[in-house]
């Protein structure tokens, strides 16, 4: 009789264990905000803090109208790493570069699953720390501050060659058979870099390094195949710059000294603008014509909403909705902000993730 009811206690203790294990796995689920003409998904990358290993990514659904703000913990039961900087959707696949754990995920951008962790160090084991990922025929280069590039197979998913560019390189696009990588010297505070390196596709070489502003980092392309650079100064008594290179000659063809933008996005051949004082605290949103290279305008946001301080821009290409996220003090999660094309506010989700920096559109499963 003692054995019957020791193995019984037992019994219900293992399932009172199963049972809190389940309920501490399954997350609890977010009710959104109305989200006016939004559908499929938005996945949200953040951050997180550099050396805390606790970058994550977001799930927001529309047609369920919720989100799992661990989404990539909750599907692979691990986290993503350290510092994930950038994200970018391509055949089906997100593209996650997580800069500290020196590694890029790819992650099935349908079901959230992890299908490869790709290392990226070198021949002596040393990270090589990348920052930021660009496509062009079905292959993925990525930049490193290592002075590096890596050319990975996105079929495959296999690193098949690397070639050196400058000092701690901190952005990159494709277009006209050719990379554009900017070198921006971060990591050798106050010597910082001026220069954004060519990359010869074919032979995977750098051709040439155009000499541009302080700093560069953030580049994008039109559709006319301009390449447009920030350089973004040094934060204090040198300011940001914002320039355009002809990918034809590669040559700087102009510089506009009165835009001091810390950030942009090209959709459409309009550029979305912004910029963040880290002396002063204030900001702005503008809007940029990449034709005409004139201002559309000069405030983007026309109602009243406020911004603490703009980390990250977006625009969803099925809808043209601008997505700005707000990174708050830089310790506390912050906020997805949504306008509409003409800057009104359509929502906000707060507390979306610790320093949000990339927002991916997807069709949804």
């Amino acid at each position: 009789m003692k054995i019957l009811l020791k193995t019984i206690v037992l019994f219900v203790i293992i399932l009172s264990g199963v049972a809190c294990d389940d309920m501490k796995d399954v997350p609890t689920p977010v009710v959104l905000p109305l989200t006016p003409g939004e559908t499929g998904q938005l996945y949200v990358l953040s951050e997180g803090l550099f050396n805390m290993n606790n970058s994550t990514l977001n799930l927001i659904n529309f047609t369920n109208r919720t989100m799992n703000p661990d989404y990539f913990l909750f599907q692979n039961n691990r986290g993503l790493g350290d510092t994930a900087n950038d994200m970018k959707l391509y055949g089906g696949k997100l593209w996650i570069v997580v800069n500290v754990s020196s590694q890029v995920e790819v992650v099935n951008a349908r079901t959230g699953m992890s299908l490869k962790r790709i290392p990226l160090f070198n021949d002596k084991g040393v990270a090589r720390q990348p920052r930021y990922i660009t496509f062009s025929g079905n292959k993925a280069y990525v930049c490193s501050f290592d002075g590096t590039v890596s050319r990975i197979d996105t079929t495959s998913m296999a690193i098949e060659a690397v070639t050196a560019v400058g000092r701690n390189p901190d952005g990159i696009t494709a277009v006209n058979g050719k990379l554009y990588v900017s070198n921006s010297g971060g990591l050798d505070i106050p010597n910082y870099d001026n220069t954004v390196s060519v990359v010869d596709i074919s032979s995977f070489k750098e051709i040439k390094k155009i000499t541009v502003g302080l700093n560069p980092f953030k580049v994008e392309v039109d559709s006319e195949g301009d390449v447009y650079v920030v350089s973004r100064g040094n934060n204090g008594s040198i300011k940001s710059t914002w320039c355009r290179i002809n990918s034809q000659t590669d040559e700087v063809v102009q510089t506009f000294a009165d835009l001091p933008v810390v950030n942009f996005t090209i959709h459409n051949d309009t550029a979305y603008l912004y910029n963040f004082d880290y002396v002063k605290s204030t900001y702005w949103v503008k809007t940029f014509d990449c034709k005409t290279e004139q201002l559309i305008s000069d405030s983007f946001i026309t109602d009243s909403t406020i911004l603490e301080r703009p980390f990250g821009i977006y625009v969803n290409p099925t809808n043209g909705n601008v997505y700005l996220t707000d990174a708050r003090n830089y310790t506390v999660k912050g906020d997805l902000l949504c306008f509409s094309r003409k800057g009104k506010l359509l929502y906000k989700i707060e507390k979306i993730g610790l320093n949000p920096n990339s927002v991916v559109r997807t069709p949804g499963p």
